[in-house]
């Protein structure tokens, strides 16, 4: 049998926010399935590289710098496409979908080789990334897919100007064997952290980041002493803390820290997508309460709590709320949350989406065959 195309990912950088997390989950997901897989990093690092790595996945770093680094660059990822061959060349964030673009039509647009986007926010600060947004709606013509992890991100993106011609909305995939309830975990970070086994506590898990509205939150956090607050996330050491608030910077075990706790928040202003941390939260058995931003309502369904963002009041009131439930009435709503996510949104999920909507597309995927070299949907 002909050696397998692989599937050739282009994104900005291999860190720990969101759409890097999804992109190891899809590829580690699809590996195991038998279909090789190239990621392209347009910077140099990142823990998320090493991750890859030792999941066997080729990383090639380009790390372009100014111009004449991007034109470099672009060459240099045209060369690999036409190398390589890829079934799909796919692009995550406005970088990585640029870059894909242009160096898919430098390489001649080659035969039986998808170009695909990926569109990972519902809006974004135009102050930052107008232009680069302006610019993608321009050639959003060009791929032959465009896939979202939100239809928020969707309806923003055609109000932009983007006009694909052809568009899925896939949304992200929870690990939900790593987040998941662990009394032991439990007990342990607690313990660390000198929290009582009684206590409530709430955890927020993002960087420092204007969308994430950290001073709306620890707005809301002051205005309900009762609730404890952990706070991780890179950044989050810096900030100017209530005494009912708890800082731990990055971490590399979010899933401990998760389970630790009784309610899941997002505060996100804008641009949040499908929020990572709170469908995680709810995978943990949290209770979650999160802002009316980007497909919060469609993660949380008729669970928990949803406010409206800017508005510490509202968010110390539905933290407050929840804080007043009794334990098993927490422990239901955080079970019934889990199944949901279970349901809906696990990371197999989201490969079978992948993997349908690149078919659809025409991507010259394999439907079957045997361990060895081919995978089996």
């Amino acid at each position: 049998m002909t050696d397998l195309r692989p599937v050739l990912h282009v994104i900005s950088g291999l860190r720990t926010g969101g759409a890097e997390t999804m992109l190891v989950a899809l590829c580690r997901a699809l590996s195991a399935r038998g279909l090789p897989q190239h990621v392209v990093s347009l910077t140099a690092g990142g823990p998320n590289a090493a991750v890859l790595e030792d999941l066997g996945i080729a990383v090639h770093t380009l790390a372009p710098r100014g111009l004449a680094g991007s034109a470099v660059s672009l060459w240099a990822l045209a060369r690999l496409v036409r190398r390589l061959r890829p079934a799909v060349l796919q692009g995550w964030l406005y970088h990585g979908d640029l870059f894909a673009a242009l160096a898919h039509r430098l390489a001649g647009a080659p035969r039986g080789t998808l170009l695909a986007w990926g569109l990972r926010n519902s809006d974004i600060d135009h102050a930052r990334y107008g232009r680069l947004l302006a610019l993608a709606a321009r050639l959003s013509g060009w791929p032959g897919l465009v896939i979202s992890n939100s239809q928020a991100g969707v309806d923003f993106h055609r109000a932009q100007g983007y006009r694909p011609r052809r568009i899925a909305v896939i949304p992200n995939g929870i690990d939900t064997a790593r987040f998941r309830p662990d009394p032991q975990a439990r007990a342990a970070l607690r313990a660390e952290l000198g929290l009582s086994p009684g206590a409530v506590v709430a955890v927020h898990a993002a960087r420092v980041d204007p969308m994430k509205d950290h001073a709306t939150l620890l707005r809301a956090a002051a205005r309900v002493p009762d609730v404890r607050l952990v706070l991780i996330g890179a950044g989050t050491a810096d900030l100017d803390l209530p005494a009912n608030v708890r800082a731990l910077g990055r971490r590399d075990d979010p899933e401990r820290v998760v389970a630790a706790a009784d309610i899941a928040v997002s505060s996100s202003a804008f641009g949040e997508g499908f929020s990572n941390a709170l469908a995680e939260g709810m995978a943990a058995g949290l209770v979650p309460v999160a802002t009316r931003v980007g497909d919060a309502g469609l993660i949380l369904g008729d669970l928990g709590r949803l406010v409206p963002p800017h508005d510490a009041e509202a968010l110390a009131l539905a933290l407050r709320e929840v804080a007043q439930l009794s334990a098993p009435e927490r422990a239901a709503i955080g079970g019934a949350g889990r199944a949901r996510i279970e349901a809906a949104f696990g990371v197999e999920a989201m490969a079978r989406g992948f993997l349908e909507a690149w078919r659809s597309a025409g991507a010259q995927l394999p439907e079957r065959g045997n361990q060895q070299n081919c995978f089996v949907d």
